[in-house]
């Protein structure tokens, strides 16, 4: 079993400093819709038998005015893979050894047109180390303006570090983020990635660079995406189309959505895995 590297404590101190001034941006836009909720914030610890150290996280939950429902989750957790699970996961084949550490954001929207969002981005350790995650746009009721501004940001973003990144990883993002089984997109995408390694300290020093980046973007251009639409009127069909949609987010999170199974298999804290399903939703 592996002790915390470095590697870990670093990547894991940018996820928890990230958590904290999203949380503060999102309250912010709270009390300036006159609501004074706030982040709760729920600590876990993970069980394993004959673990000394397995690790745990922070599930934190605001439920406001403008945010319907948003969470955002710190967690670091090491451990054993299950022998089965350990044969799909990069590097654990021989060794299902494992350390992971990441930060987990669903945001479900009072205001049906203002678009939902999820973003995560991780560091996990097995006999090989790679940094993964993204960000992807989620609008029950789509605006091309939000969509091209989403995807701008993240293309900068991508293109400081290298220039194929942005088209791989939107690629990536709109063949994960898709529901085979209602033939549909889950939203209008944003980035995917996964296996960036670190094999030495120059590549984990360039990756965590590349995922900080990913972080700021996201707090860049999301809070300007929903102070543009959180006052704008809606009628009761549009809340229809809002919710019809998040069942859709909902099958897809418990169908296909890697990071919920890899949180269930890990033994992760359940509220906080299952804390990416919307507070309200419809089946026609």
């Amino acid at each position: 079993m592996p002790d915390w590297s470095e590697q870990t404590r670093e990547a894991r101190g940018w996820f928890e400093d990230l958590r904290n001034r999203i949380c503060a941006e999102f309250e912010a836009i709270e009390r300036e819709a006159g609501s004074e909720a706030t982040f709760e914030y729920t600590p876990w610890n993970r069980e394993e038998e004959g673990n000394a150290d397995p690790g745990g996280g922070v599930r934190g939950v605001m439920k406001g005015q403008v945010f319907e429902k948003v969470g955002v989750n710190v967690s670091t957790v090491q451990g054993s893979f299950a022998p089965e699970f350990a044969k799909t996961i990069n590097g654990a084949e021989d060794d299902p050894s494992f350390s992971a550490t990441g930060i987990s954001l669903v945001a479900h929207m009072a205001n049906p047109h203002v678009p939902a969002v999820h973003m995560n981005t991780r560091f996990l350790v097995t006999a090989k180390s790679w940094f993964g995650g993204g960000a992807d746009l989620n609008p029950p009721i789509p605006y091309e303006e939000d969509t091209q501004e989403f995807h701008a940001a993240f293309r900068a973003a991508c293109a400081k570090h290298n220039p194929t990144y942005y088209e791989r990883f939107s690629k990536w993002a709109d063949d994960y983020f898709y529901i085979p089984h209602r033939g549909v997109h889950r939203g209008v995408g944003g980035i995917f990635y996964d296996h960036l390694e670190c094999d030495n300290e120059a590549a984990f020093a360039r990756n965590l660079d590349f995922t900080r980046d990913v972080g700021e973007t996201f707090l860049d251009v999301f809070p300007r995406i929903v102070r543009r639409r959180m006052e704008s009127d809606f009628t009761e069909e549009d809340r229809r189309t809002q919710l019809d949609w998040r069942g859709r987010y909902a099958e897809f999170n418990l169908v296909y959505d890697r990071g919920t199974l890899f949180g269930l298999k890990t033994g992760g804290n359940v509220d906080a895995i299952l804390m990416s399903l919307p507070p309200h939703a419809t089946w026609a």
